[in-house]
């Protein structure tokens, strides 16, 4: 039997994907950036149905920036761009930090529960690749425009000291994004770099360079320029694979405005020792796999509903390292608590936010809030997270009033804090109250509205919507964010309950 797939595969913010086979089974990983943990592992038996299995990490710096201390972040920098191989029974992950400056690999012989052991490579190696060759031999292949090789330990531990570093591609020059996002593969005798391009006032676009030798000489063309019919974003980025019945895939990537960049399966065909994607160099919006639908595993990646009971729901990631110390699901049963350790100027400062993945084309975040722990100038709800944010909550005044809020963020300052609109909406007197925001990816709309709600059956808006946009200070998608914090050390908390994401088709 075989499994319609239809494009996105993932209508969230999966960025920059890569796609192992292992036996039966897909692993996909992603760029992750500022989010904790980080580095979703995903797996699916039919390239349709994807599951958050694990992650490649908790955190794995412990520095100011990634603690959101002193005024320092990692916003947009962090995971970018992994590299995932299955190598002589062992799985392996390799990415570039950008503000730590260094290069991680992570190895074990267990993706899905086992125990990562990780290597540190110093020095930066923008979009690596890692390629395990015919003869033993370990490279990591990186670089913008020009592509660089370098050799590494077999145990991928360190750089080979007498080993090959040399530029391997010197690719076309262009005013915009060079060719970058390596994906180096030996497949049938030959070398495969496969690379983005981006021209100013194009698309992105997808290279391939191939040679019969390691370090002999290449040929590229382009592979792929295509936008799927949707606003002029090219989709690319990525390698290829093959499924047990011998069919080869692409999972590239497009730009879907606010929602972020979001996974693509295309189709690949082999022509003269050469890959072709698609049907006749167009995307497919919709394709039939060679696999049956496995409905086993749990489609968490577009669920209807997604819950934290006790504990934390795999989709669920903080923005940077959280403080533990600073957040419970086992204080109240049923309940997240949030409290309040770390004072913060505004939301971005703020520590222990916790973030959803929206969903388009639209969907609709709910949370009950219940704020009988807070204190005097503490601040809870729920926001539309990115660096141009919305946030919708409860502010406690002075007198220990509970006054409805809305917050537009409207720009930043020089130093990167950011200038925001708090409207007073309405004073209630219970302490609970029910939050959600509708995400509105529609048409290109990127609108957020905002809402709340006494009883959860009388719903009252609020003042305006925040206009989103996609914005590379943050480099992610749009997400639904629970948070609560104050200007001062007091320690009052906030908690919620009845969380979901709901996924609207129209």
């Amino acid at each position: 039997m075989k499994t319609v797939v239809t494009n996105p595969v993932l209508r969230m913010d999966y960025p920059d994907p890569e796609v192992i086979r292992v036996g039966d089974s897909f692993y996909m990983t992603t760029t992750s950036t500022h989010f904790m943990p980080g580095v979703p592992i995903m797996k699916s038996k039919d390239l349709k149905n994807w599951e958050v299995i694990s992650y490649l990490y908790d955190t794995f710096s412990d520095c100011e920036a990634h603690k959101l201390e002193n005024g320092k972040s990692i916003y947009g920098a962090g995971a970018w761009a992994t590299s995932m191989r299955y190598h002589k029974g062992k799985y392996y992950v390799c990415f570039n930090c950008n503000d730590r400056k260094q290069t991680y690999i992570y190895c074990t012989e267990n993706i899905e529960d086992g125990v990562w052991q990780r290597s540190v490579i110093k020095g930066m190696h923008h979009d690596p690749s890692l390629l395990f060759d015919t003869d033993g031999r370990v490279y990591l292949v990186y670089g913008n425009g020009t592509i660089w090789i370098q050799e590494l330990e077999e145990n991928c531990s360190d750089i080979r000291q007498d080993g090959i570093h040399q530029i391997l591609i010197d690719t076309p020059q262009v005013e915009g994004l060079n060719c970058e996002g390596s994906h180096f593969q030996y497949i049938d005798g030959k070398y495969y770099l496969f690379l983005i391009q981006w021209p100013k006032g194009r698309r992105r676009i997808q290279w391939c360079y191939r040679s019969d030798t390691l370090l002999g000489a290449y040929e590229g063309r382009i592979l792929l320029d295509d936008c799927m019919e949707y606003g002029n974003e090219g989709v690319a980025q990525g390698g290829v694979f093959d499924t047990p019945a011998g069919e080869w895939y692409a999972m590239l990537f497009q730009d879907r405005g606010a929602v972020g960049r979001c996974p693509v399966l295309v189709r690949v065909t082999w022509k003269d020792g050469w890959p072709e994607l698609g049907r006749k160099g167009k995307v497919e919006k919709q394709l039939e796999v060679d696999l049956e639908e496995n409905l086993h595993i749990s489609k968490k990646g577009e669920s209807k509903s997604l819950h934290i009971p006790q504990q934390m729901d795999s989709m669920w990631e903080w923005n940077h390292n959280p403080d533990k110390d600073a957040f419970s699901v086992a204080e109240r049963k049923g309940w997240l608590r949030l409290k309040n350790k770390n004072p913060a100027s505004e939301l971005e400062r703020a520590r222990n936010i916790l973030t959803l993945r929206t969903i388009e084309p639209w969907c609709c975040g709910e949370v009950l809030l219940d704020t009988e722990g807070m204190k005097e100038n503490e601040l809870a709800g729920c926001a539309a997270f990115q660096n141009t944010y919305g946030y919708i909550g409860i502010r406690i005044g002075n007198s220990g009033a509970r006054t409805i809020v809305q917050g537009i963020c409207e720009d930043h300052r020089k130093d990167g804090t950011a200038i925001v609109r708090e409207e007073s909406l309405e004073e209630i007197k219970g302490k609970k109250v029910y939050l959600r925001i509708i995400f509105d990816f529609r048409e290109r709309r990127d609108r957020a509205w905002f809402e709340y709600s006494e009883d959860n059956e009388i719903w009252k808006a609020g003042k305006r919507y925040l206009q989103m946009n996609y914005q590379l200070e943050h480099f992610a998608g749009y997400r639904f964010a629970l948070f609560s914090f104050g200007e001062e050390n007091q320690e009052g908390y906030a908690d919620f309950q009845f969380l979901a994401m709901e996924q609207k088709e129209k």
